[in-house]
């Protein structure tokens, strides 16, 4: 039977999550809500949703499943609204926030009694680009995307949104809410901090040693690209998840001083052992068989200056799908290669490897 449902925020993940919707559901209803007029028009354009409203309120007595895809803040807020309105009975309501704890603990305290169904949801999945304009059905492909049911869940809620958010091609994984903050402050959150300090630290450190923002390449590049996100949604994402976070920058402090503690005596020993653990424990980690992804599947080819090089290659891999293509050419000291593209998936991946190794003699690397 068709559904309706109400998805409430058309930016990068609501307006990629209406296609993956109707890919798999083209008879369902999508109603969409965002407070801009431009992100409106474009899903409206693009075929993404059906109707759309400014009014958050409008649509809700509408929905099967409504889907909040918006800052956490506003996210408790709409909950706290959607407690006073006429809802069909059995309703489901989900959130994409990336703290949980917080958003399912709203939840619980106001959806309590109601004929409501809640699931706290954060589908991981992202891009530095943003808005309507920027949707991909592809975005949550081989990505996780999370559940954290509560009280309010129901006993056959999970399945009902598997079902929904099948065009996702994602993979669905269920957590306590708790448990995922911990998870996510540590390989999320605490990632965030550290490659801001780090542009902060370096920005400063530059005024007297100019010449550290013309060598910094790939390490550099690579641990502080994250720090060009939204700084609105960051601050919000710390400030719901304080203690977990203030817990891990302590653990931090106290990693960084031994490391301290061994340079200041010249231990040679625990150095060499300081990095080799991480290098052991990277490569057995998640990240090497991706699992689930945010990112990318990244090629790097070292390619001559010469003229044309890169358009020869682009032109091998005609008919695959490239998520990005960067040239690495202020400092090659400490990157894999002066070419890097990068691929939705691993079958891409793969065959582009094939392809530039067997009709050229570029050295080729995957990381």
């Amino acid at each position: 039977m068709a559904k309706t449902v109400y998805i409430a925020g058309l930016g990068l993940i609501g307006a990629s999550m209406a296609l993956g919707i109707k890919r798999d559901h083209p008879d369902y209803e999508i109603l969409g809500y965002n407070r801009s007029q431009a992100s409106r028009d474009i899903a409206l354009k693009e075929d993404m949703i059906d109707r759309a409203t400014d009014d958050f309120v409008s649509f809700a007595p509408l929905a099967d499943i409504i889907i909040l895809s918006l800052p956490i803040k506003q996210t408790i807020a709409f909950i706290q609204e959607l407690a006073n309105l006429d809802l069909k009975d059995g309703v489901i309501i989900s959130d994409a926030g990336s703290t949980k704890s917080a958003i399912v603990d709203a939840a619980e305290q106001y959806l309590a009694g109601k004929p409501v169904r809640f699931i706290g949801a954060h589908p991981m999945a992202g891009s530095h680009k943003t808005g309507a304009a920027s949707a991909d059905v592809n975005l949550f492909e081989n990505a996780y995307y999370i559940f954290t049911p509560s009280s309010l869940t129901g006993q056959d809620t999970l399945e009902e949104m598997k079902d929904l958010l099948s065009g996702l091609h994602a993979r669905f994984i269920e957590i306590d809410a708790k448990e995922h903050d911990r998870v996510t402050s540590q390989i999320s959150h605490f990632p965030h901090i550290l490659a801001s300090s780090l542009m902060e630290q370096t920005a400063a450190y530059a005024q007297e040693h100019e010449m550290a923002r013309r060598f910094a390449a790939g390490g550099f590049r690579d641990m502080t690209r994250i720090a060009e996100s939204e700084p609105g949604m960051w601050t919000s994402i710390l400030l719901s998840n304080r203690e977990t976070i203030l817990d891990r920058i302590e653990d931090f402090k106290e990693r960084l001083d031994e490391v301290g503690q061994a340079i200041s005596k010249g231990d040679e020993e625990q150095i060499w052992n300081f990095f080799n653990q991480a290098r052991e424990q990277r490569q057995a980690m998640e990240i090497h068989k991706r699992g689930g992804v945010d990112s990318s599947y990244d090629l790097y080819v070292d390619v001559p200056d010469e003229e044309d090089v890169i358009l020869r290659i682009l032109e091998l891999l005609r008919g695959t799908s490239l998520v990005n293509i960067h040239i690495n050419e202020e400092n090659r000291e400490d990157i894999h290669g002066i070419l890097q593209i990068s691929f939705k998936n691993a079958q891409d991946l793969e065959r582009a490897e094939h392809l530039i190794t067997e009709n050229t003699d570029y050295t080729v690397v995957i990381k």
